[in-house]
C-alpha cells in the first residue's frame, strides 16, 4: 500500500499476541469495548456485521458525552486486513461530514506475535492534520497497548 504523507497517518508495531487472538479481539463487538477508545473513555455499545457493506457501529463515552460513530467495512480479508470507514453507513448511505478510513494490517511476527499496522486515511490535508493533532499516535498507540494487553488476558 502507497502511503499518501499529504493525508495518510500510520503506524507499525509488535503486539506481543497471537494474530488469530488479535484477529478476534477486532471482529468481536464484545472484546472491541475492551481496547477500542483510550481510557478512560470507553465503548457503550458495538455491533459489527463482518462483511464488506456491513456496519461497524460504536458509541463512544467520552467524559459522559455519548458519541455516535455509524460505519461499514470496505474491505474484510479474514486473519490479515480489515477496512472500515465512517465515510458510509449501511446499505452505502454517504455521510456529510465523513471523518477517515481506518485500516488494520496484520502479519505474523515468526515469534507467536503480530506485526500491527494501523493506518487512517483522510480526505483531505486538513483532516489528516486535525487528526494528528488530536493526537493520533499517542491515541492509537494507546489503543495498540490495550489490545495487546487485553489479547493476553484471553490467552
Amino acid at each position: 500500500m502507497n502511503l499518501n504523507p499529504e493525508t495518510d497517518l500510520s503506524f507499525t508495531r509488535t503486539l506481543n499476541a497471537p494474530r488469530a487472538l488479535i484477529w478476534e479481539c477486532w471482529t468481536t463487538p464484545e472484546h472491541i469495548k475492551h481496547f477500542f477508545v483510550p481510557k478512560p473513555h470507553s465503548i457503550e455499545s458495538c455491533e459489527i456485521d463482518l462483511r464488506v457493506g456491513g456496519r461497524f457501529n460504536t458509541v463512544m463515552n467520552v467524559e459522559g458525552h455519548l458519541m455516535d460513530n455509524k460505519g461499514v467495512y470496505l474491505e474484510v480479508v479474514e486473519m490479515e486486513r480489515l477496512v472500515f470507514t465512517d465515510t458510509y453507513t449501511e446499505g452505502w448511505a454517504p455521510v456529510p461530514d465523513p471523518f477517515m478510513t481506518a485500516i488494520l494490517d496484520l502479519e505474523d511476527d515468526g515469534n507467536g506475535g503480530t506485526i500491527y499496522t494501523a493506518t487512517a486515511r483522510h480526505r483531505s490535508p486538513e483532516a489528516k492534520k486535525t487528526h494528528e493533532d488530536m493526537g493520533f499516535f499517542d491515541g492509537w498507540g494507546t489503543v495498540a497497548t490495550q489490545l495487546e494487553e487485553y489479547a493476553q488476558s484471553l490467552k
